[in-house]
């Protein structure tokens, strides 16, 4: 009897097999029919198609989860990835998750701090930017074509094999996708002197949710100003930035210098609040002030680290006649070309060839949290050892701020939806990092960051209390699966884009009305009519025909078209 009950049970179990396998096949085999159908036939898109099944998903998946938190077995997993190896990809993608109700997530580096790229609680795909990262450059104009899924470095390197005498304005992370860093800004340590990357940028190729191919004639200039610093996920997928290149000298100079408590740290921050927004617009010096904690004592160890777009000599007077308490001398000075300075300033052993800006894949991961504020007026020394103290007592966070001045207060906050301008002293980033993997370490080290943010509430700005957009930060505010109310969303809106907000909306509402295009801190759409989802298999059979159509025609115009890739 228990002999026959186990056979019978076997079979069943075999039945739901076969029964699940038999439902999930014909959403597979419709999904990759429809994008073979909407794409271009070569390079075919059956090539960087990927579902749980395929041997290489996992590989593709974790390639660009730069944030352990989100590489767990409990993290959500995409239905299928889409490698796009081609815009038609992209446009094809579009169209097939709108047909199988399936949320797209776009992701270009995977550097989104708090995994929003890659994650979701409902049915997603992944539309990986990482195969179009080509980058093209014209020195007799001053400009470059980049695709979003290239690097910061592979950017960097590009412009240093054609000439060391132009440069870009943006990170210093060289694995960080362009994609993601454009459109929530991009700062770097030549700001002071040029702006955010979005400053520089004079022309965009973005698929909307209607699967058109825009550039900034056809998208207009609400558009285009919306996604340079609003976040381009809200509103489309953008495969193409055309950037200003900028000159840079011949002869740059970079120095690190670090000071403990014992040796005058405290002074020389609050020296330094007073003269890094107000120095030349050459110089950058940034802070990054961190926990030393040992058995026996207990400090804090501040790292100066500076770009000065000169020489050595020049930079020395600079010092010496703007902030002599830091000491800076010949020996501490390393001249240097400007593309070599990107890889001094990833932490890379001196002499490191340039050509490591082309790996993508950073030097290590960790499980990781981060927040931003701004500082609009100089901390007192009475408040910084208070906040020093509160660092050494959690121990863990880092705190780096970074200073702006120069260009950046010359820029109306209204150009782009990036607001953080004029009045600003500094920023500062708030990390945390780990390496155990328990939930109880998470959360001890999730506490330690929230406390220091929560500490740092009389000293930073206020109403809104500002925050950076490409510091992605949920304890601000989420929307549920992206429907979510004005009044909700600008609880974090006005955070990031201040009195920008309400244009980002007017745009969102008028360019993708059904709020296709959503996550938990997409812009909001006012005219949501709440998208359903459909059937997964029924509604690729019912509304085939009538979007081929339409796509067809795309295509047509398409064929027509000239790209430069």
């Amino acid at each position: 009897m228990g002999t026959s009950r186990f056979a019978i049970l076997s079979v069943l179990s075999a039945l739901v097999l076969h029964f699940s396998l038999t439902m999930s096949d014909p959403v597979h085999d419709s999904f990759l029919q429809c994008l073979s159908h909407l794409s271009a036939p070569s390079p075919p898109i059956s090539g960087v198609f990927y579902t749980p099944t395929n041997s290489s998903y996992a590989y593709v998946l974790q390639s660009y989860i730069q944030n352990l938190r989100f590489m767990s077995s409990t993290t959500p997993k995409p239905s299928f990835i889409v490698a796009s190896s081609h815009v038609s990809h992209v446009q094809a993608t579009i169209i097939c998750c709108k047909i199988h109700g399936l949320q797209v997530r776009i992701r270009s580096g995977g550097h989104d701090y708090d995994g929003l790229s890659y994650v979701s609680d409902v049915p997603f795909v992944i539309l990986d930017m990482f195969n179009l990262r080509e980058v093209s450059v014209d020195l007799e104009n001053e400009w470059a074509w980049v695709q979003s899924g290239a690097t910061m470095g592979e950017l960097y390197y590009r412009i240093a094999e054609k000439s060391n005498l132009y440069g870009f304005p943006a990170g210093v992370c060289p694995t960080v996708g362009v994609g993601g860093h454009f459109s929530g800004g991009g700062y770097g340590n030549m700001m002071r002197k040029y702006g955010l990357s979005v400053d520089n940028v004079l022309d965009a190729q973005i698929v909307d949710a209607n699967g058109r191919i825009l550039d900034r004639e056809s998208m207009g200039e609400d558009l285009f100003w919306a996604i340079r610093g609003g976040g381009g996920a809200s509103f489309g997928v953008i495969v193409a930035w055309k950037i200003r290149l900028v000159p840079v000298p011949e002869t740059v100079t970079v120095f690190r210098v670090e000071r403990t408590l014992e040796q005058g740290a405290i002074d020389l921050l609050h020296q330094w609040q007073y003269v890094a927004d107000k120095i030349n617009e050459d110089l950058f010096i940034r802070v990054v002030i961190l926990p030393v904690i040992r058995k026996d004592h207990k400090t804090i160890k501040a790292k100066f680290a500076s770009l000065f777009l000169g020489n050595s000599e020049k930079l020395l007077a600079l010092m010496s006649e703007s902030f002599p308490e830091l000491g800076i001398n010949g020996n501490n000075c390393i001249e240097m070309s400007w593309v070599e300075s990107i890889v001094y300033w990833s932490n890379y052993v001196k002499g490191t060839p340039i050509s490591v800006l082309l790996d993508r894949t950073p030097q290590s991961r960790k499980y990781l949290k981060k927040k931003s504020d701004y500082v609009q007026a100089p901390i007192s020394k009475a408040d910084l050892k208070g906040i020093l103290n509160t660092m050494m007592e959690l121990q863990k966070p880092a705190l780096t701020f970074n200073p702006y001045g120069g260009r950046m207060s010359e820029i109306s906050e209204s150009e782009t939806p990036f607001p953080h301008r004029a009045g600003n002293i500094y920023k500062i980033q708030y990390s945390v990092t780990w390496k155990e993997e328990s939930m109880e370490a998470a959360d001890h080290n999730l506490n330690r960051i929230r406390r220091i943010y929560d500490y740092m509430t009389p000293y930073v700005s206020k109403s809104p209390r500002g925050s950076y957009l490409n510091y992605r930060d949920i304890d601000l505010g989420v929307n549920q699966n992206g429907n979510v109310s004005y009044e909700e969303a600008s609880i974090w809106g006005t955070k990031y884009f201040k009195d920008n907000f309400d244009r980002l909306v007017q745009v969102k509402s008028r360019v993708d009305p059904d709020n296709f295009f959503r996550y938990e801190q997409s812009i909001p759409s006012v005219t949501n009519r709440n998208y359903v989802m459909a059937d997964p298999i029924f509604s690729s059979l019912r509304m085939s025909t009538k979007l081929n159509h339409k796509f067809t025609e795309r295509g047509v115009l398409y064929s027509k078209a000239e790209y430069w890739w």
